[in-house]
Order: C-alpha cells, then structure tokens, then sequence
C-alpha cells in the first residue's frame, strides 16, 4: 500500500543507506540530518502561537442541565497559516460526564491575516458560576512533523442557574388561582374579603352569601361573590444551614427547597402578591427584595444560582429576628427547612411565637423517599429491622409537624417531586381561606 504524507517522508528518510553497520558520528548524521532539517523546516513554518488573538462570545447564562455556546474567535497575524488542535478548558461539571474530550477539543485551519470561530458547547450539571479556564493550542507545521505548543487566557463566565423543573406544574396551579380570582364561572362564595360581584344563586351556595338588599330589587335570589386578597406579602425563607446539604435522592434539600420557591413565587406574583427571598444560616446569603411582578422570577432565579448549603448549624434566633426586620408587617412567611427533630425542637419552636403573633407562617420539608420505601420493606431480618428504623424516623417526623401545628402553622412534607405542587397547594389553601 502507497505511502502518503508524513509518513512517506519518514520512511523515505529512514530508508537512506548507512555505510558501515557499526555506529559511527558519520552514519548517524547521514541518517539524521535529513530527519532534523525535515522537523526544523517543519517547525519554522508552522504559525507562532503567543500572537494568535482570541476573544470570546455566546451565552452567559443557562439553566441547569440545558446548552450554553461559548463561541472563541481566533485571530491569525502572521504570514503563515494556523493548522492548531485546540481544547478549550473549563470546570468538570460543565459537561455530562464522558462528554468533555469530544465537547472541548477542536481542530481548524485559519489562513494568514484572518480569522476563524469555533464553538464550545456546555451542559452544566451544577448550578452556580462556571469560568473558562486555559486555552491550549498545538501548532502544526505542513507536514506534522513537529508543533508549538502554548496557553492563553481567555476570561468567560457561565451562570448557571436552578432547572425550575416544577414550571410544569403552573398551569394548573394558575388555573386553581383564576377559580379563586372570579375569573371563571366557578365563583365560591367566603374565600376572601374583598367583594368581587353579585350572580344568581344556585343551590348548594352558602346562604350567608346571600344579599337580601340587591335580592329585593330584583325576582331571582342574588348572592355575592369573592375573591382572595391582593397585594400581600411573601417571604421566601431558604435554610441554607447544613441540613440543607443532605441529598435526598440526587439532589441536595436546598435545590427541592428552591425548585419549590420558585413555583410558589411566580404563581404569588401572577396572583398580585408581592414577593421577597431570604437565604439565612448564621447570615445572610442572599436577600431579594421590592422586585415587580415581572421582576421577581428572574432575578430570585439569578441570586439562587450561587446558592450553596453551609455545613454549620442555622442560627434560629438570629434568622427570626432577620425575618422580621424583612417583614415587618403582616405577611406569609414560608420556612424551607428540615423537619429534623432537634433542630426544630431546640432552635425553631422556642422562637416560634415571634413569628406567629405577628404573622401567618408555612413550614415546607423535604422527606426522603427512601425511607418510605425502607418502612414497606420485608422478606428477611435486615429489611424487618430497616422497616423498624424508617417507622421510627416517620413517626420523629410526624411528631414534630404535630407540634408545629400546635403553634399555628401550616406543614407541608413531602418527597422532592411532590413539594412544589404540595406548597402551592397549601398557598393557594391559605387564600381561599382568607388567611392572608
């Protein structure tokens, strides 16, 4: 078979006859003088690589689990063309795993005085800021024989921000909410008190709704509608303390927590309501206030985004007295937190009361659906003995709610696919009963 290239020219220059078959200075400069002027030819034409000029473009953001293009635009100067491998460096987490190698190297050819762009395509797998690290390029000269080889900084930031996988639930949570607004023909009477209109009656209707002033000027039964309150206040509290760390399933609590506030503030913020964040352990980690309507997703997505559990134990006291210097007037208080008994019991309870007197509060946990599963197990004396320790687990658990409860608030715990939902539900529960 035909050589061709690099490697004709090796076997052509490794096939050029020796005179003695001892080794002499004389035999191996025969042989290798070709060979070294082949590779320093080779070198020499091959395009210099600290003059290459690279800049950067393309997406800024993504969410978790989705594509971000990261273009880099590569400027030749010089009078020689550029035949570069290229590998675009970042973070690990910036691809799914075994996908690196072919998502971060390139090759391109970039003639004398012009430019080409290449594009790296990411898909983190973790929140918070991804920056580019190096990029390397390997030089060729014509025949291959021989590279340059160097690194160049070249500064990129992706953000990236929480999946909000619960949106799919908003439609019909949205729907559930215009039911309670009035604006649909299913109109309840009592959820609220601020009066929306008059119908007429059918039966089944509350006879409390009826309104005997407008009945009299008219020859049907009237009764009167209305709709949740508007323009309340909700405060979102993250625990960022280390109960928050724990994965449940293949998430950490705090991402369920936040795909969770995400869906209850939007559907508030659709509702009227006005909507703020507070992230706390033993400060705080992040404090989103006074955003609009069309504001407040964006912007409690894009502080979300650097979120991270710490491993310390969440100051109770302190996060109170934070909460309510947030809100200092009436207001919902949503608490993402655990619902492990000693935290609640020796931090939460004691300092419960501040908050209930003054305003409606909502505690959401994340439960762990192994236990679930741990307390249905049977068969041989490991699994009995694993069924007694997730019964005892749930019945802490259950436990601490019931106290919660005691003092006036509402629990949601539920597994991490169930909590968005579960908390809107309750949301939207509070309103229909006119608690806010």
């Amino acid at each position: 078979m035909a050589l061709t290239g690099r490697a004709a020219l090796l076997a052509a220059l490794g096939s050029l006859p020796v005179g003695i078959w001892e080794p002499s200075w004389t035999g191996i400069l025969a042989v290798n003088a070709p060979l070294a002027l082949a590779c320093a030819c080779d070198f020499a034409l091959a395009a210099p690589v600290r003059r290459l000029g690279l800049t950067r473009s393309g997406d800024t953001s993504a969410r978790q689990g989705e594509t971000a293009d990261v273009t880099l635009t590569v400027t030749n100067p010089s009078n020689r063309p550029l035949r570069a491998h290229l590998r675009d460096a970042w973070p690990p987490s910036s691809w799914q795993p075994g996908t690196e190698v072919a998502a971060s190297r390139h090759r391109l050819t970039v003639p004398p005085g012009e430019r080409r762009r290449v594009t790296t395509r990411l898909r983190p797998t973790r929140r918070g800021d991804h920056q580019s690290d190096r990029v390397t390029i390997r030089s060729y000269g014509p025949l291959g024989l021989f590279a340059r080889q160097g690194s160049h900084k070249v500064p990129w930031t992706v953000r990236v921000l929480p999946p909000f996988t619960s949106r799919k639930h908003l439609p019909s949570k949205l729907a559930r909410l215009r039911e309670l607004d009035g604006r649909t023909s299913v109109l309840t009477r009592g959820e609220g008190t601020e009066f929306d209109s008059l119908r007429e009656y059918v039966p089944g209707d509350d006879t409390r709704s009826i309104d005997w002033r407008a009945t009299a000027r008219q020859t049907t039964v009237a009764v009167r509608t209305w709709r949740p309150e508007r323009d309340r206040h909700i405060l979102l509290v993250l625990d960022t303390g280390r109960t928050s760390a724990g994965r449940v399933g293949d998430i950490p609590r705090l991402d369920a927590s936040m795909d969770a506030a995400l869906l209850l503030a939007t559907l508030a913020s659709r509702a009227g309501d006005r909507v703020d964040l507070l992230a706390y352990d033993r400060r705080v980690r992040t404090l989103v206030q006074g955003r609009t309507a069309g504001d407040v997703l964006p912007s409690l997505v894009n502080a979300m985004a650097t979120l991270e559990p710490e491993l310390i134990e969440t100051d109770a006291r302190a996060l109170t007295a934070t909460a309510l210097r947030v809100a200092p007037r009436r207001a919902l208080i949503v608490l993402l937190t655990s619902l492990d008994a000693a935290p609640v019991e020796e931090g939460l309870l004691p300092v419960l009361p501040q908050l209930t007197q003054r305003h409606t509060v909502l505690v959401a946990s994340v439960a762990d659906p192994h236990i679930a599963d741990m307390a249905k197990a049977r068969g041989n004396p490991d699994a009995v003995y694993e069924a007694a320790a997730a019964a005892q687990a749930q019945a802490e658990r259950h436990r601490t709610a019931e106290q919660l409860r005691r003092h006036g608030v509402t629990v949601v715990d539920t597994t991490p696919d169930d909590l968005a939902p579960a908390l809107a539900d309750a949301y939207l529960a509070l309103k229909a009963a006119g608690r806010l």
